[in-house]
């Protein structure tokens, strides 16, 4: 949560909360309408497009809306981004600044 926090201190309009329950819960708690998705790949929707319909039968006021990433990212996945710093190798203009300097801590290569 911290180095999230950290990430998008700058933008204020953007707030970093925890739960514990369900989203649509969570999301009717905030007042909110809708649920923001992320699909990189095609191996993502099927799960993705499984929880939308489940949140939907949950909830039929809030709606999932999917984005794509930018062709830049669309490849990404934490676990690479893990795997590359537990080798030691740059996640530079990977991750925010502050991810990259926490990663290097975690996995100092010898």
């Amino acid at each position: 949560m911290a180095l999230i926090r950290e990430s998008f201190k700058a933008l204020e309009r953007v707030t970093i909360e925890s739960f514990d329950g369900l989203l649509v819960n969570y999301v009717k708690q905030k007042g909110g309408v809708a649920i923001v998705r992320g699909l990189r790949a095609i191996s993502d929707f099927e799960y993705e497009l499984q929880m939308a319909l489940m949140n939907r039968r949950l909830d039929t006021g809030i709606e999932t809306v999917f984005m794509m990433p930018s062709e830049e990212y669309s490849f990404l996945t934490s676990t690479m981004i893990k795997e590359i710093a537990s080798f030691g190798g740059s996640v530079r203009g990977l991750v925010p600044e502050i991810v990259e300097k926490a990663l290097s801590e975690v996995f100092k290569v010898k």
